[in-house]
């Protein structure tokens, strides 16, 4: 079998990109790997199981093996992303112990730049958009992780010696999907670079 998925189309006649697969990993992380990519690439409800399956270089019955439903599958994505986010915080601790102004800083520049890397914008975002009023099993991981980050962010805050931790970290929280949102629509020229100094200015403004 080829290390790359054969280019299918999907249910709603998408065509999938070819997804590079390493058939030594197991075939869970494969389906989880692979599903993230096609649901950042064509949303989750333009993309079926057996189009995730046969760009896993599995097939569905494997894919349902591991995963109860399609909806189980989106939630292990979510899940993923939040968890890649909680790597962050463990860095910004790491990279600058002992100094929460710094930690903040580092914040600002660190959400800056990947605002240039994820032209997509957020997974778990744009899954609570496409997913609205539909009850799906993912709101609740998306909102205990916007939660989460949220008040990790005035805690940061907080030691960072701001006058109004919670009123900083909610305008920063504004400002960050504020750039996601602007960086879909129009591009990234200046947006990275205008998110930063209205960050900076609300920092400077309330610490």
């Amino acid at each position: 079998m080829s290390r790359t998925s054969s280019v299918k189309k999907s249910e709603t006649s998408h065509e999938i990109p070819n997804v590079l697969t390493n058939e030594k990993i197991p075939p869970r992380e494969r389906i989880v790997s692979t599903a993230s990519e096609l649901f950042r690439e064509h949303g989750i409800r333009g993309i079926g199981v057996d189009a995730i399956a046969d760009a896993a270089l599995t097939n569905k019955m494997t894919l349902y093996r591991h995963f109860g439903s399609k909806d189980e599958l989106v939630c292990e994505t979510l899940r993923r992303a939040s968890e890649k986010a909680e790597a962050i915080w463990r860095d910004l601790e790491a990279t600058h112990p002992g100094n929460p102004r710094a930690q903040l800083d580092a914040w600002v520049q660190g959400r800056a730049e990947c605002l240039n890397g994820e032209p997509a914008g957020c997974d778990l975002a744009n899954a609570a958009i496409e997913l609205k009023g539909e009850g799906h099993p993912a709101h609740e991981v998306i909102e205990r992780h916007k939660a989460e980050q949220r008040q990790r962010l005035e805690e940061l805050c907080s030691a960072a010696g701001a006058r109004e931790p919670q009123l900083l970290a909610d305008t920063l929280t504004l400002l960050l999907e504020g750039a996601r949102v602007t960086r879909q629509a129009m591009g990234s020229d200046g947006c990275c670079s205008h998110f930063s100094k209205a960050c900076s200015a609300a920092i400077a403004s309330l610490c």
